[in-house]
C-alpha cells in the first residue's frame, strides 16, 4: 500500500510542477528546469515557441498583438487597463497588492516562496510581462524608476 501511495504522490506534485501556465501569461520564475522561467525549452518562460516568453507570435512575450508581453492593449504586458504589466490595481503587472507583480507576498511578483516570480523552484508564477530585461527597460525609459529599481533589487541580490 505504501508503494501505491508514494506513486500517486509522485504523479501528483510533478504534474503540479510543470503545469502549464494560462494563455497568454508564461512562467516568469527564476528556475532554469524544464518549464521554468529562465528556460528556453518549451513551456519555457525564455522560449521562442508558440507562446512563449521570447516568442513574437500570438500571446508571446515579445508580441504587440492582442494580449502579448509587448501589447499597450487590454490584458496586454504594456497595458495600464485591469490584469496588464503597467497596471497597479489587483493583480496587475506593478501591483504591491497580493499576487501583484511588485508584490513580496505569497505568489507575488517579488516573492521567492512557492510561486512567486523570484522563486527558484518548479511551482510556476504567470504573468503577462515580457522578459525580465526588456520589461525593466521599458520601466526605465518610461519614468518608471522606483518600480525598475524594486525588481533589480530583487532579481540581482
Amino acid at each position: 500500500m505504501k508503494p501505491l501511495i508514494c506513486l500517486i504522490l509522485f504523479f501528483s506534485l510533478s504534474s503540479y510542477a510543470f503545469a502549464e501556465c494560462p494563455e497568454g501569461t508564461w512562467n516568469r520564475n527564476q528556475n532554469k528546469g524544464p518549464g521554468g522561467g529562465l528556460s528556453t525549452g518549451p513551456g519555457g518562460g525564455m522560449s521562442k515557441g508558440p507562446g512563449g516568453g521570447m516568442s513574437k507570435g500570438p500571446g508571446g512575450g515579445m508580441s504587440k498583438g492582442p494580449g502579448g508581453g509587448l501589447s499597450k492593449g487590454p490584458g496586454g504586458g504594456l497595458s495600464k487597463g485591469p490584469g496588464g504589466g503597467l497596471s497597479k490595481g489587483p493583480g496587475g503587472g506593478l501591483s504591491k497588492g497580493p499576487g501583484g507583480g511588485l508584490s513580496k507576498g505569497p505568489g507575488g511578483g517579488l516573492s521567492r516562496g512557492p510561486g512567486g516570480g523570484m522563486s527558484k523552484g518548479p511551482q510556476e508564477y504567470c504573468s503577462n510581462i515580457p522578459p525580465w530585461p526588456i520589461f525593466l527597460q521599458y520601466l526605465d525609459e518610461n519614468g518608471y524608476e522606483d518600480e525598475a529599481r524594486l525588481i533589480k533589487e530583487e532579481l540581482f541580490n
